[in-house]
């Protein structure tokens, strides 16, 4: 069996030069691999192991197939030899022999690299020691690999390298490839599920004209032709609800946002969200929503409501509900309640070592509390809702309790998952929020280019209606239901600092 043990860089470029001198070889007998431009596959790998299963010991099927793909082993053995192909569902065995296949063809074999592609015709059968194979009689090379593949590809030590030649990891590591299949079928689930709701996919802008007075961080761009700085969007909420304005009831966006933020293994710069937006509800409705997602696509992706997360047994069947104030009293025994002005905030906060907000008011300082004594302690699904309106731009107000606005977050294995309100449709509140949120923005950063969306503003008078909104991340998401530790396990392409 041949097998890449670990190489000095001179071996690697030795092997390199040895693989372009066989390609040089090829194109001068008239077999240059590269225009050939396609092969009639008709199997697959798994397929064929599952249809032959009961299939004894050396016994033949009569069975014909082309197969493609990748070659992984060779084993070379005189006058026949065994390799393993690996296709888009996994590998299967191919047995090469010299008589079958031509003394010319089986000696351009001998001479194929691991990595090779290659199309093969023949046979299915079982071995004598029992694994399913193909006898060939046809073998070509669809592509030549001018690179050897790494021996050792996986582990820690060599996870940068893997992040940044993901066609490598895939190729090394093929269980890689099943993080990213399930990838594609939460994301597959979740479209189902909106759109049984009657929701309707929609697109918004990613390049949008100025910063918003958020406190998340934009990425800058120029447009030439407009001789205008652009930013790309950090958030899909204000398109989406002026689409509610239009009358459109019920839509979501998968959004490619961008955050010009820290890095860590919950954040990556470019990331996809899932917004949507329903009229006529509150954010009740939406955690109602939120739920019953959740628990389908457990059952779905890991057909069990109780999954397991980085060592801990999660149960996406219940799921706990808490207003903060709530939440707070219980895990730091702090009563909200108790403070009648923001200085008992302010002197509870240094009693208990709890860091100050900039703008330390009320329920400015109830949210630290929050991250402070609450986060670190909800492991299993947990809403907490009724925020205070300081750090709730975006939420409406409680109406009977204006200084809290009706807005949940919920938090599985001490994370926030996604964020949800009822909206709010005053577009004179609105309006006054949004300048304060600028105003504050300035006075900490004053080189800040944050402006207030008037448009946005112009949209909420012409009448938005009750409202209920939800956005969550999607790569955290995949990350619960895949078991992966960090963001870049479920990103094919995370962003990278460049080697040089």
């Amino acid at each position: 069996m041949e097998q890449n043990k670990p190489q000095t860089e001179q071996e690697l470029s030795q092997q390199a030069a040895v693989r372009r001198q066989k390609l040089a070889d090829l194109c001068e007998a008239g077999h240059n691999p590269f225009e050939i431009t396609k092969y009639a596959q008709d199997a697959y790998s798994a397929d064929l192991k599952q249809e032959f299963a009961e299939l004894p010991a050396e016994a033949e099927t009569g069975k014909i197939v082309s197969l493609a793909g990748r070659m992984m082993s060779k084993r070379i053995m005189g006058k026949a030899s065994f390799a393993h192909l690996r296709d888009q569902k996994g590998d299967i065995q191919i047995f090469v022999k010299r008589d079958l296949l031509g003394e010319e063809a089986y000696a351009a074999f001998k001479k194929l690299d691991i990595g090779d592609i290659i199309g093969v015709k023949g046979e299915v059968f079982r071995t004598k020691m029992g694994e399913i194979s193909v006898r060939i009689t046809e073998l070509t090379l669809l592509s030549k690999s001018l690179l050897p593949l790494p021996e050792k590809f996986h582990g820690l030590t060599d996870r940068e390298a893997r992040y940044r030649q993901r066609y490598v990891d895939l190729i090394v590591n093929p269980e890689v490839k099943d993080t990213f299949v399930k990838r594609s079928q939460i994301m597959k689930e979740i479209r189902a599920y909106l759109d049984e709701k009657g929701f309707l996919e929609v697109d918004t802008p990613i390049l949008t004209p100025f910063e918003i007075g958020a406190s998340a961080r934009p990425f800058y761009t120029h447009h030439n032709t407009l001789n205008m700085d652009m930013v790309l969007r950090i958030e899909t909420e204000l398109y989406l609800k002026r689409l509610i304005v239009g009358g459109m009831d019920r839509v979501y966006e998968v959004g490619r946002i961008f955050r010009n933020e820290g890095m860590d293994p919950k954040h990556n710069p470019e990331f996809t969200t899932i917004e949507l937006y329903q009229a006529f509800t509150d954010f009740h409705g939406m955690m109602d929503l939120v739920e019953e997602m959740y628990k389908r696509l457990a059952l779905k992706v890991c057909g069990s409501l109780e999954i397991t997360y980085q060592g801990k047994q999660i149960d996406m069947g219940h799921w706990e509900r808490l207003t903060m104030v709530e939440a707070v009293k219980k895990y730091s025994g702090v009563d909200f309640n108790d403070w009648k002005t923001d200085e008992d905030a302010i002197a509870a906060a240094k009693e208990h070592h709890v860091e100050l907000p900039e703008v330390p008011t009320k329920g400015a300082i109830l949210a630290e509390f929050f991250d402070a004594f609450v986060e670190d302690k909800l492991i299993q699904p947990t809403f907490i809702y009724d925020y205070p309106v300081e750090i709730s731009p975006l939420a409406k107000r409680k109406p009977n309790d204006p200084a809290f606005t009706e807005r949940f977050e919920y938090f599985i294995d001490c994370t926030e998952y996604g964020n949800a309100f009822s909206e709010l449709n005053d577009p004179i509140d609105q309006k006054a929020r949004f300048e304060r949120q600028v105003a504050e923005r300035k006075a900490i950063e004053p080189e800040c280019r944050a402006q207030v969306d008037y448009d946005y503003v112009n949209a909420l008078e012409y009448g938005l209606p009750p409202t209920g909104g939800l956005g969550f991340g999607v790569d955290r998401l995949v990350m619960l239901l895949t078991d992966s530790a960090s963001i870049r396990d479920v990103l094919l392409f995370p962003t990278m600092k460049p080697i040089d």
